[in-house]
């Protein structure tokens, strides 16, 4: 009788939170909520209160617990293969459909939805990572390359590298961004050192650095809309009158 009513009770708490999300959205739901919700998909007849609660608190959070490889989320006590791959699945077609929004019709759409994409792409990351997307005049997403994965600090890219694909891929504006697993959003002096010489190589072969984002969990830096690339852009052009002159 007891297992019977424990069973009830179970069934009746799923309940309310698949209704929770049902009427509201994830707005209503704690983190604890999200990943117990999702562990019950694969888990019918056991309590996950426990194990979503100590998933997050193993990875730190949310963000953390979605990024973990199948490999680590099966470390949790209560959590099997088919949980981590549905899971790591959530993260994956979330990734995909930000990827699909922004490349929207070809076309790229707005800066709020390339940070939104590459905000989710890697604001979790605890490695530095830097992505470069390649875009036509027409603004056409022509390609996207991940340049490096190192540890922190180690994040670079050289200027031929992002040259030669531009050109591979008749590109006319590039958009780059990398994240601060730290959570420093100012860009350091290597940053921006970097930055600059990449403006200069491309400007120089007509094709221009449209933008380069720092990603943090919290927030982000835009060299765009900081005022950087307008002082690049009106370096580079008192260089080349004088290299014209």
């Amino acid at each position: 009788m007891a297992g019977k009513n424990n069973e009830r009770k179970l069934e009746g708490h799923r309940g309310r939170l698949r209704e929770k999300f049902l009427e509201h959205g994830l707005e209503k739901l704690t983190d604890d909520e999200i990943v117990e919700l999702l562990l019950t998909m694969a888990t019918p007849r056991r309590d996950c209160k426990q194990t979503a609660r100590e998933a997050l608190k193993s990875f730190g959070g949310l963000a953390h617990v979605l990024e973990a490889s199948v490999e680590d989320l099966q470390k949790i006590q209560g959590i099997g293969a088919t949980n981590a791959m549905g899971i790591t699945m959530v993260q994956q077609i979330a990734r995909k459909f930000l990827r699909e929004k922004i490349i929207r019709g070809d076309y790229l759409n707005s800066f709020d939805e390339a940070l939104e994409y590459f905000a989710h792409a890697m604001k979790a990351s605890a490695r530095e990572t830097l992505h470069v997307l390649y875009l036509s005049s027409q603004n056409a997403i022509l390609g996207e390359e991940r340049f490096t994965s190192g540890a922190p600090g180690s994040v670079a890219v050289h200027p031929r590298q992002v040259v030669e694909s531009a050109f591979k891929l008749s590109g006319a504006s590039v958009v780059m961004a990398h994240n601060h697993p730290g959570g420093d959003i100012k860009p350091s002096q290597e940053d921006i050192r970097a930055t600059r010489n990449l403006f200069f190589a491309l400007r120089f072969v007509d094709i221009s650095l449209r933008d380069h984002l720092i990603i943090t969990a919290e927030t982000h830096f835009s060299f765009m809309k900081e005022g950087l690339m307008a002082a690049f852009e009106k370096e580079f052009e008192m260089v080349n009158r004088k290299i014209w002159r």
